[in-house]
């Protein structure tokens, strides 16, 4: 069963929801959110260009751009393991999230300097080592300053403001292309900016954990303590593999569009719409999973990726390209926030940052498996194998989860 940390009852739901609508969400996850918002903005005028970059300007395979993709992000999960437990380990967020940032500011010249695809590898490299530093210290303090009655509020906020990030990095890359001319590397050197932002925004805004709502005075972690990670966590972990294989790298929802007849300059435009939607549906997701279980939240997530990934496979044009892509924003609103809410609820306040770890290195290794898979068949059969095959998988996801919760046999249950 997949429990949601606390009880669902219906005589509960009325106190949990008027202690909700009495505590505020604490200044270190707005903080936190605004840093998200930066470096999303840094990385995502480079991530809406680099497929077109790499298969245009450095000749690059599709297969290729998916390897790339999915050792960039099992690179990022592979640091999050080490950094959540470094972090457990010291009784201390900041210096790792300070860290992580940094990195992932400094990476960004690699782009522009990029005469290969082995040096975009490093460039992505680098700052995905930078986001696996950062992402469990970061998401553990999210949990460790927040009150569990508005844990689902503060994640969807954060998220949200993430997602924010997302879409206005593509909308700038868009006005700097047509500025400047279709130079790539140009756009590419101003991104380094917002990347910059958000390190002084770490150093000036974010408190560390010593103001926990729920942790004790941190005591150092062991290796075997993480033997405390109970059944119900390694759950969490298994539905999170399971759904990550279905859910393969967005570069190829970029090149999809752009076989579709979606011009170079306006490439930006598919992160722009998914994440416009993401980023609306991140915080009322998030409030909603404060109330109601989470496997009604994670089966209304897949029916949208099922969705999504039917109408690009087997519609043409653009139109039907971006439909899709909305679809897709949709199911990473309702689920992607509820997975962090749901490592917190399911780990001991002191392990928190070595429970995302854990996560997101299995999450992290399904998504290279499913993106260097999405490449290989994209360059053997065409594009819309890629998303039937995507469709597949979020469909054996969402009957697993259905039968999981059917033979629960309790509704209360998520």
């Amino acid at each position: 069963m997949l429990h949601d940390g606390k009880n669902h009852d219906e005589s509960s739901a009325p106190s949990l929801a008027g202690a909700a609508a009495s505590v505020k969400i604490p200044k270190t996850v707005w903080a936190l959110g605004l840093v998200s918002l930066f470096m999303d903005v840094s990385s995502e005028i480079i991530h809406a260009l680099l497929p077109l970059f790499l298969t245009t300007t450095l000749g690059a395979s599709v297969a290729l751009v998916g390897l790339i993709d999915g050792v960039a992000e099992a690179t990022a999960s592979i640091s999050k393991i080490f950094s959540g437990y470094i972090s457990d380990r010291i009784g201390r967020r900041k210096p790792l999230i300070l860290l992580g940032y940094g990195l992932g500011a400094l990476s960004k010249p690699l782009f522009a300097i990029a005469g290969s695809a082995s040096v975009v590898l490093g460039a992505r490299f680098a700052d995905r080592i930078g986001k696996g530093l950062r992402g469990a210290p970061r998401d553990a303090l999210v949990a460790d300053m927040t009150p569990i009655a508005i844990r689902g509020r503060a994640f969807g906020l954060r998220q949200s403001l993430d997602t924010v990030g997302a879409f206005l990095g593509p909308l700038l890359a868009i006005g700097l292309m047509l500025t400047l001319a279709n130079n790539i590397r140009a756009v590419f050197w101003v991104a380094i900016i917002p990347g910059v932002v958000a390190v002084l925004l770490v150093l000036f805004g974010v408190e560390d954990r010593r103001g926990s709502a729920d942790a004790q005075s941190p005591v150092p972690v062991r290796t075997h303590d993480l033997l405390r990670l109970d059944r119900a966590f390694w759950g969490v972990v298994a539905i999170g593999v399971v759904f990550t294989l279905a859910r393969f790298s967005e570069a190829f929802l970029i090149l999809k569009a752009n076989a579709e007849g979606l011009p170079l300059a306006l490439a930006p435009l598919v992160l722009v719409v998914m994440n416009i939607v993401y980023a609306l549906g991140a915080y009322p997701a998030g409030a909603w999973s404060d109330r109601v279980p989470a496997a009604r939240l994670l089966l209304w997530g897949l029916a949208c990726l099922i969705a999504a990934d039917i109408v690009i496979a087997f519609t043409s044009g653009i139109i039907g390209a971006f439909v899709g892509i909305a679809l897709w924003g949709a199911h990473m609103a309702m689920t992607q926030g509820l997975f962090a809410k749901l490592v917190a609820d399911h780990a001991p306040p002191e392990l928190r940052g070595s429970a995302y770890g854990v996560f997101n290195l299995a999450t992290g290794l399904a998504l290279l498996a499913a993106s260097v898979i999405a490449g290989v068949l994209w360059d053997r059969w065409g594009s819309s194998a890629t998303f039937a095959a995507g469709a597949a998988f979020a469909g054996l996801a969402f009957l697993l989860l259905a039968c999981r919760r059917n033979t629960s046999g309790q509704s209360s249950d998520g």
